[in-house]
Order: structure tokens, then C-alpha cells, then sequence
């Protein structure tokens, strides 16, 4: 009553040992597409380091009725444009509405990479009173795709790691692909985001798409920061990740203290 003027509370369950989904839409003013979902359950201080498409950890069933409920979410309150929806799912399966974020996301290119929809440019064409360019309601996902952010930070402890970048090699190749603004010679700012780089990878299947991010982040040069490559590198060989078990506590096995 003393900080809000309203005595009333408002609980929510805890949930151990969750992941982290969340489900892509568009909408302009005639319809919603459902443009999959993502997987984003590998984090550290709760902030998203790893992300595939579709997500492993959501069952068919599950899948199916969540895509049904984002798209009446949508259509419910007259939404336009980019959106996520995002869910906690626990250990059987059942999952609990997050939030709704009104933007892109950064991990936008890994549900580019499976259904080959550009979301920045159905997003801006909605803004700029076009309409969707998608001839379907709902678009269809090829293969698997993961992103890894390269940070400018301590790999196993997390600590920023500003300065700058002397070389900067970024690698290529089948399903490969890097968003980045950084080159050799670019300062990293304590005072901005630590994010220098995305990686994502896009393969027929997940172990393909993980064999294809191993092989690209070995082949990124970045040197004089110190960056979560090496984090990833080892992330990407563990058993329990290529199994799927994973929560959103998963990377603390790593962590250094």
C-alpha cells in the first residue's frame, strides 16, 4: 500500500527448471501470420546468448496450441507489425505467458533462416501502410538454424571486455551468415551493449546446423577483446546441449567464480 497505493498482490507460479520459448508473428491490418517459434532457453543473467529455430523443447501438441493462441492474442487486440510472444515451459510440457514484445528481436535472423520471410522488411512495410508481402497465413520452417552472440566479454565469467578490435576475419561458407558492424580497427565501448556479432548457421537438421556453427565460429578471428566464442565452442560439444536437455540454468555448469 505504502509504494503503490494498492494493497492488492499479484502472484506468480515458479517454475523450476524452465525453458524459454517464444513465437514470431506479423500482422498487418487484414491478417496474422504465424512465423514459428524459437527456441531461447540458453541464457546468463537472463540474457539470451544462444537461440535456434524451431524450438527444440516444445512438443507438437504444444506447438500447436500456442501458435493457435498468439494468433487470437493478435487478432484480439488489432496488433500490427513485427511481435514475439514470449512463454516459460516447465518440465511437463505446460508452458506460461511472459510477455508480448512490440519490436524485432535480436535473434530475428534464425526464424529468417528457416522460413525465409525478411521480417525487418514485412515490419517496415506494415509501418509504411503496405501490408504483408506473404501470400499464407502461416509460414513453414526448412531445416533448423541456430544463432550464437559473440559478446565483447569473459567467456566463463561474463565480465565486459571493452577495447579495441586489431583483426577482425569473419567466416563464411554453406548456411553460414554474420550480422555485425564491428571491422578491424572498431573501439568496443564499455558504455554499449557488449554484443560485437551475430553467427548464424542453417543446416537440414539440428546437428547439421551445430556442425556448421562449430566450424564457423572456429574460423572467426577476432582479436584484441576478449569474446564468448570460446564459451560457445564448448557449449556446442556437450552432451546434454546436442541431447536437447537443457534449462535456463544450463550454462551456469560453465561459469567461472
Amino acid at each position: 500500500m505504502a509504494a503503490f497505493g494498492d494493497a492488492r498482490l499479484y502472484l506468480e507460479r515458479y517454475i523450476d527448471e524452465p525453458r524459454h520459448v517464444e513465437l514470431q508473428i506479423l500482422a498487418d491490418q487484414t491478417r496474422v501470420v504465424l512465423a514459428g517459434d524459437r527456441e531461447c532457453t540458453l541464457q546468463r543473467r537472463h540474457q539470451k546468448l544462444l537461440e535456434e529455430a524451431p524450438a527444440v523443447g516444445l512438443s507438437e501438441p504444444c506447438r500447436q496450441r500456442l501458435g493457435d493462441l498468439v494468433v487470437a492474442a493478435a487478432r484480439a487486440v488489432g496488433y500490427r507489425g513485427a511481435g514475439t510472444f514470449e512463454f516459460l515451459v516447465d518440465r511437463d510440457g505446460e508452458a506460461f505467458f511472459i510477455e508480448a514484445n512490440a519490436r524485432i528481436q535480436v535473434e530475428h535472423p534464425v526464424t529468417e533462416m528457416v522460413t525465409g520471410v525478411d521480417l525487418v522488411k514485412e515490419q517496415i512495410r506494415v509501418a509504411a501502410g503496405e501490408g504483408l508481402s506473404l501470400a499464407h497465413t502461416e509460414t513453414r520452417a526448412v531445416g533448423h538454424a541456430i544463432e550464437c552472440r559473440v559478446n565483447a566479454e569473459h567467456a566463463y565469467t561474463g565480465r565486459p571486455a571493452p577495447g579495441m578490435i586489431r583483426t577482425l576475419i569473419a567466416p563464411g561458407g554453406p548456411g553460414v551468415r554474420v550480422d555485425t558492424y564491428a571491422h578491424a580497427g572498431c573501439m568496443i565501448w564499455p558504455q554499449y551493449d557488449a554484443l560485437v556479432a551475430k553467427v548464424i548457421t542453417h543446416g537440414h537438421d539440428r546437428g547439421e546446423a551445430i556442425a556448421r556453427m562449430r566450424r564457423a565460429l572456429g574460423m572467426f578471428v577476432i582479436e584484441g577483446i576478449e569474446t564468448t566464442v570460446p564459451l560457445h565452442l564448448r557449449v556446442l560439444s556437450d552432451p546434454d546441449f546436442l541431447a536437447g536437455r537443457f534449462t535456463t540454468g544450463f550454462l551456469e555448469r560453465f561459469a567461472l567464480v
